[in-house]
């Protein structure tokens, strides 16, 4: 029985032996990794930032210093994350220090909702409002703002009057109201409404504005815009944000252009001049028509629709230069728009002008904006029923027959 106990108790021992060695083999290879986090653009330390293994639970939370100390080993990959900031994935290598500096997430810090009387987190909107930044536009062509939110927001109906240069488009929050009056939402620019009514001269006063100077999108939906607005804004308001300057010492000069090109993919399908001719000619022998049918007609084959009709290119160019000048964030841009329509004579030249300065004073307790916004748009409009006379037109007649207009 003695030796019994002598062999379990030595086995026992080998086997504790073992594992105090192979506990101590894996401590030795992993060391304590300590450092700092701070905010890349105070320099301030950010308190309760998670910093964890990856692939495990093993991490630590940083103190109100932001100080932080974890256990790593030399394959270890360290994930830094806290909310508003980019998540950061670090090696960890031979070091036993590391300290990172965290600069903002601006995908989460678009979580704040533009509305009247200032600025809200997402979550704390109760009534019913939709906001849209830069990322969740419409792509491409843009010349005019509505063409940025068209299929994007819920509820909200955008309708194109037409396709000639610049034209307006018929907007409805959540239907109609009214059977009289007029039910276009209030459009808020930077704080400033925009007169509902429409400016003379113009097809589409929201072309005023340049879409590249545009930052977000904010529609208020329910009586909460009524409680804001008042009865303007019975329909619904959209709020529209411009960009504002950096604040980075660095100035940032960006430029942005495209150029398209609009053709008439299709046309409706009529008697050319030589069918036509046949047409009659065919009625005049069955009886149908007198032979002043065929007299009157001409010796041409014209596609009317052809005539009205042309490529249209169009260009637009932009330049924005922002930065912080002594402190102050700035941002001045400059657009030029040149759209042609496919109908003939159909065109809007823009030029505008934007410069925000937004100042901070009393430091910083008081923050003051200040937009000056300018734009010089030339538009020529051609007549749209042209469009229906060049389908009734006498395909047998010239386009210009001495001085008949027409050709008669």
């Amino acid at each position: 029985m003695k030796n019994y106990y002598q062999l379990v108790f030595r086995m026992l021992f080998g086997m504790g032996v073992l594992f105090i060695l192979s506990s101590s083999s894996a401590f030795a290879q992993g060391s304590l990794v300590s450092g700092t986090i701070k905010d890349a653009e105070s320099g301030e330390p950010i308190p309760g930032v998670n910093i964890v293994e990856k692939g495990t639970t093993n991490g630590a939370v940083t103190d109100i210093d932001g100080n932080y100390s974890v256990q790593a080993t030399e394959n270890t990959v360290l994930v830094i994350s806290y909310v508003g900031f980019k998540t950061q994935e670090i090696n960890v290598g031979s070091r036993t220090t590391i300290d990172v500096e965290l600069g903002y997430d601006i995908s989460q810090l678009g979580e704040i909702v533009v509305i009247g009387y200032g600025e809200v987190d997402r979550g704390d909107v109760t009534g019913s409002v939709v906001a849209l930044g830069s990322q969740d536009f419409n792509q491409g062509a843009i010349s005019t703002p509505q063409e940025l939110l068209i299929g994007k927001v819920p509820g909200v109906v955008i309708t194109s009057q037409g396709g000639a240069a610049g034209t307006g488009s018929t907007i409805r929050i959540r239907g109609g109201s009214s059977l009289r009056a007029n039910n276009d939402p209030l459009i808020v620019i930077d704080g400033m409404p925009l007169e509902s009514r429409g400016i003379k001269g113009m097809a589409n006063p929201l072309s005023t504005i340049n879409p590249n100077d545009i930052e977000t999108f904010t529609v208020l939906k329910d009586a909460s815009a009524t409680a804001i607005y008042g009865s303007r804004a019975s329909n619904g308001v959209i709020i529209i944000t411009t960009k504002q300057g950096g604040s980075s010492d660095k100035v940032k000069v960006s430029y942005n252009g495209n150029v398209s090109v609009g053709v008439p993919i299709k046309t409706l399908e009529v008697y050319d001049g030589d069918e036509y001719r046949a047409l009659v000619a065919a009625r005049v022998a069955s009886g149908e028509l007198d032979n002043n049918a065929l007299v009157n007609l001409g010796t041409e084959n014209t596609d009317w629709q052809d005539e009205i009709y042309e490529t249209a290119v169009s260009t637009d160019h932009n330049v924005s230069v922002a930065g912080n000048l002594k402190g102050v964030p700035v941002r001045g841009s400059v657009g030029y728009t040149n759209q042609n329509g496919i109908l003939k004579n159909n065109n809007m030249e823009r030029t505008t002008f934007n410069l925000a300065v937004t100042p901070s004073l009393l430091n910083g307790d008081l923050k003051v904006s200040l937009n000056a916004k300018g734009s010089y748009i030339e538009n020529d409009f051609s007549n749209p029923d042209a469009i229906g006379s060049a389908l009734s037109f006498d395909p047998t007649q010239p386009i210009i027959n001495g001085n008949t207009r027409y050709g008669g």
